[in-house]
C-alpha cells in the first residue's frame, strides 16, 4: 500500500489509537462519499474490522493491518501493536473503549494542527535509551504511555485522565478530552501529575541538563481540555463537580484550563496556542487602542476602555474567566471580553449583563497569520 494515501494513513491513527471514532475520518481531508467507500476497501482487503458493543462503534486493526504497518515502519508501530498493550489488544469494557476512541480525536486534532507525534520523528524522551541530545520538533505531543516509560515514578499518576501531554516551545500542556459532557476528575491525581512534570522540567528528562532547548523550572504547565463543541464549556464553566467532586470543575490543580472544541475551529486555535510569537503579536494588536490595566481596579485585566476592566477570552482560559466574572459579579460592576466568534455565545451566556463583547473573525486571523 501507498504510504503516503488516506487509506494508509487512517491505518496509522487506528495503530495509534487501538480504536478509531468513525465520526473522525470526514476530518482526514475525506469526502463523505469517498469515505464510505474507503472504508469498505480496507474492510475488504482485511485491513480493518468494525468493532460494535453497548451503541459504541469503532474501527480497530485486524491481524493483517498491523503486520501491514509493522511491515512497513517498525520503528513507528512496534510500541503500539506488539504485547499486551490497550492499542494492540484493545478491551470490550466501554470505559476503555471510550478512552481509545478519546485518544483517536486527540491524534486527529494534532494531524490536522501539524503537531508531530509520531514515535520515530521525535526523541523517545522517558525511555531507557533517550536520545537527550536530539532536537525536539517543537511542538510534540507524548501519550500517557510514553510517559510511563519512565517506570515507577508513573504509579501514582495511572488514574490521570490525561491523553497526554503536549509540549510547545513556552509551556507544557496536559491534555484531556471530555466529549460533550463533564469527566471523571480526581484532584490530587491531577496534581500529582503537574508535580511530575515540576519535577521533569527543573532537575528531570525535561530539563535543560538533560536535553537540547529543555525547560526552566518556572516553565508553566496547563490543562488543554477538548470537548465536541463549545457548549460543553458550558458545562465545565458551571460545574460544582457534583456531591462528591468526582466530576471535573475548576480547581487549583493547574494555573490556566484551556478549551478547545473537537473541530476546524479549535484545531486553528490549537495552532495558535503553540505559537506564542504569532499569539504575542496578535494580542499586541488587540491591546493597541485600549489603555493599560489599572491596578486599582482590584481585579485581573489585560485592559481598560472607556473605564472598565477588558479581558482577552480568546485563548478561553476558563480559570481567568470564571474570576473575571465572579469579581464583576461580586462588585456589581461591568466589563469586556474580547474573543473568537466561534465562542461569542457560550460566553454571552455564561456573563449574561456583565460584560460586552468584541469578537475576532477567525478566518481573518488566519489569512493574516498563516495559521
Amino acid at each position: 500500500m501507498d504510504t503516503s494515501n488516506s487509506g494508509y494513513q487512517l491505518l496509522e491513527l487506528i495503530a495509534l489509537s487501538g480504536e478509531f471514532s468513525p465520526d473522525l475520518v470526514v476530518r482526514l481531508g475525506i469526502g463523505p462519499s469517498y469515505s464510505e467507500k474507503l472504508i469498505t476497501r480496507l474492510k475488504e482487503q482485511r485491513y480493518i474490522k468494525t468493532h460494535y458493543k453497548d451503541r459504541l462503534r469503532g474501527y480497530r486493526l485486524t491481524s493483517r493491518g498491523k503486520k501491514l504497518l509493522l511491515t512497513s515502519n517498525p520503528h513507528r508501530f512496534l510500541f503500539y501493536l506488539t504485547g499486551s498493550s490497550e492499542t494492540n489488544q484493545p478491551r470490550s469494557s466501554l470505559p476503555r473503549r471510550q478512552r481509545l476512541q478519546y485518544a483517536s480525536h486527540v491524534y486527529v486534532m494534532l494531524r490536522n494542527a501539524e503537531i508531530t507525534f509520531f514515535r520515530d520523528q521525535k526523541p523517545l524522551l522517558f525511555g531507557e535509551s533517550a536520545d537527550y541530545a536530539a532536537e525536539i520538533p517543537m511542538p510534540v505531543f507524548y501519550h500517557s504511555r510514553e510517559i510511563k516509560e519512565l517506570g515507577a515514578q508513573t504509579i501514582q499518576i495511572n488514574n490521570s485522565r490525561a491523553i497526554g501531554i503536549l509540549l510547545s516551545s513556552d509551556c507544557i500542556y496536559a491534555i484531556f478530552y471530555t466529549g460533550d459532557g463533564l469527566m471523571k476528575w480526581e484532584y490530587r491525581t491531577e496534581l500529582k501529575l503537574k508535580a511530575l512534570l515540576s519535577y521533569h522540567i527543573s532537575q528531570g528528562v525535561l530539563s535543560k541538563g538533560r536535553i537540547n532547548h529543555g525547560y526552566s523550572p518556572d516553565t508553566p504547565i496547563k490543562a488543554l481540555i477538548i470537548g465536541s463543541h463549545m457548549d460543553t464549556s458550558l458545562k465545565l464553566l458551571t460545574s460544582t463537580g457534583g456531591l462528591r467532586k468526582s466530576y471535573f470543575y475548576l480547581d487549583t490543580s493547574f494555573n490556566c484550563f484551556h478549551y478547545l472544541p473537537d473541530n476546524r475551529e479549535g484545531e486553528v486555535l490549537l495552532k495558535l496556542l503553540c505559537k506564542p510569537r504569532i499569539n504575542a503579536a496578535l494580542r499586541q494588536l488587540l491591546l493597541s487602542d485600549l489603555q493599560p490595566p489599572n491596578p486599582e481596579m482590584g481585579l485581573e485585566h489585560d485592559a481598560v476602555s472607556k473605564g472598565r476592566p477588558v479581558l482577552l477570552a480568546y485563548t478561553f482560559d476558563m480559570q481567568r474567566i470564571s474570576h473575571f466574572r465572579t469579581a464583576l459579579s461580586l462588585r456589581q460592576s461591568f466589563g469586556s471580553l474580547i474573543c473568537f466568534d466561534f465562542q461569542r455565545s457560550v460566553l454571552q451566556q455564561y456573563f449574561g449583563e456583565l460584560a460586552s463583547i468584541t469578537t475576532i473573525d477567525l478566518e481573518k486571523l488566519e489569512r493574516r497569520f498563516m495559521l
